[in-house]
């Protein structure tokens, strides 16, 4: 008669499946992070900064702008940008500000204005600006936060409480930003920038969202 010998795995095995599940799992959680990230993704390595992400933040909904003429004071102004992006200024009527730069929108201020100059000359400054960043993940106080001046993702972090120091992911965080081509994911380093090791700041743009990922715990 033949014998059936049925094996029982011993604990050391069982502790190496557990070990493995827990691994594959972890990997498909990663998977599930970055599968939807642009190829366009910048990983922050020190001294690496991309230049693109730090291009001058262009005029938006709320700005005030002090508008001054040298050759013609009598037209100097202070306008706030509506919400449709217009701004109303004397001879030329509306004009649509949002999406310029103020170099962009001094020059398309001479070209209005051209045959009322005795100079050709427009300076415009933004006197206040606001701009909302959010902040979510393994921060302390998640949520929106409003900057009136350039920010950089470490500073937006601290604006939120700074890191949850028992969950976060320093070395490992996300900046979603959408662009004229679609979304893009940017990822930081910021426990590099912390410890002196990288060179030039990432500064955020508005509506940028900035998340904090966690740790993994492999057991």
């Amino acid at each position: 008669m033949t014998k059936r010998i049925i094996e029982t795995p011993d604990s050391g095995t069982c502790q190496t499946v557990h070990w493995l599940a827990k691994f594959i799992l972890a990997l498909v959680a990663l998977a599930a992070i970055t599968g939807c990230q642009s190829e366009d993704s910048i990983f922050n390595a020190p001294g690496k900064q991309n230049s693109e992400t730090n291009q001058v933040v262009t005029l938006r909904a709320g700005d005030v702008l002090k508008i001054t003429f040298p050759g013609s004071p009598s037209l100097n102004t202070v306008q706030t940008i509506r919400s449709d992006g217009i701004v109303s200024l004397p001879l030329v009527g509306e004009v649509k500000a949002t999406g310029h730069t103020p170099a962009e929108f001094d020059q398309k201020l001479m070209d209005l204005y051209e045959s009322q100059l005795t100079t050709k000359e427009v300076s415009v400054e933004v006197q206040s600006s606001a701009f909302p960043i959010y902040i979510t993940g393994a921060v302390l106080r998640p949520g929106k936060i409003m900057s009136d001046h350039p920010i950089t993702a470490l500073e937006a972090v601290m604006e939120a409480g700074g890191f949850d120091y028992t969950k976060a992911n320093m070395k490992r965080v996300i900046v979603i930003r959408k662009e004229a081509d679609g979304t893009k994911n940017y990822i930081l380093d910021l426990k590099a920038v912390m410890d002196g090791k990288t060179g030039e700041p990432f500064y955020l743009k508005p509506a940028d969202i900035v998340f904090v990922q966690e740790k993994f715990n492999w057991f």
